[in-house]
């Protein structure tokens, strides 16, 4: 059985390997109790992350690992994704909503792995 970095790693690699730009692993285990790692990704469309977040669900699947399901409070739209897999959470963002929210300054406590 992999670890949730491990997880996390091969996650990020495949995102990459989408055509998903910036992809960043930070380790946020230390600054919270709810997971242990972000995976943070630009997309381009919502046919992307679409085809992204197929893929994840695929590779969930065949590591037998579960993703929780998540309530959004605003409507639903094309600027961020999240998937949740408990140790591991995929951000799958917009250019414009990366640079807006930016995560990685947020949780800059973090270990950034990638």
């Amino acid at each position: 059985m992999k670890t949730a970095q491990e997880n996390a790693l091969e996650i990020a690699q495949l995102l990459e390997d989408s055509k998903a730009e910036n992809v960043s692993v930070i380790d946020v285990s230390e600054l919270n109790s709810w997971t242990d790692f972000f995976v943070i990704a630009t997309i381009h469309s919502s046919a992307h992350w679409q085809g992204l977040a197929k893929q994840i669900k695929d590779y969930v699947k065949d590591n037998d690992m579960e993703i929780h399901l998540t309530h959004n409070k605003a409507p639903s739209g094309d600027d961020w994704n999240l998937i949740d897999i408990g140790s591991v959470v995929v951000h799958l963002m917009s250019a414009d909503a990366r640079e807006f929210y930016d995560l990685e300054k947020l949780w800059h406590g973090g270990k950034k792995l990638r």
